[in-house]
């Protein structure tokens, strides 16, 4: 069973390189994107976890292609590529609205954990 799932952003100054500092300029910045694409892989993974279950973060690969400015609207793939038990890897894809072009692409990597049991390991 192939998951996946797509989200639609749009870029605000709060989400350029000069306010998440990973930058100077106006345009969405890289930390920003990444987290979209992890949102992506979190709704499309949501619909199979267990009562009680989340998933975590654990592997992130991304290639930032192309500057998206504010205003403009992003899309974001995810897209299920490989699973192992609780092992989600997911490929991941950036575009603007309304284009084919990719402004980004990657991988994105998550495990199913029992929410409540991962917490109390803290």
């Amino acid at each position: 069973m192939t998951l996946e799932a797509s989200l639609t952003f749009t870029v605000t100054d709060a989400d350029t390189a000069l306010a998440v500092g990973s930058g100077t300029l106006p345009v969405l910045g890289t930390p920003r994107l990444l987290a979209w694409c992890e949102a992506a892989t979190c709704a499309a993974i949501e619909p199979t976890l267990p009562a009680g279950g989340t998933s975590v973060g654990t592997r992130m690969s991304l290639e930032h292609l192309s500057p998206s400015v504010v205003g403009r609207e992003v899309e974001v793939t995810a897209t299920s590529s490989y699973v192992d038990g609780r092992l989600h890897r997911f490929t991941v894809a950036a575009r603007h609205v309304g284009s084919a072009k990719v402004i980004a692409s990657g991988e994105v990597t998550r495990v199913v954990v029992d929410a409540e049991r991962f917490l109390s390991r803290l």
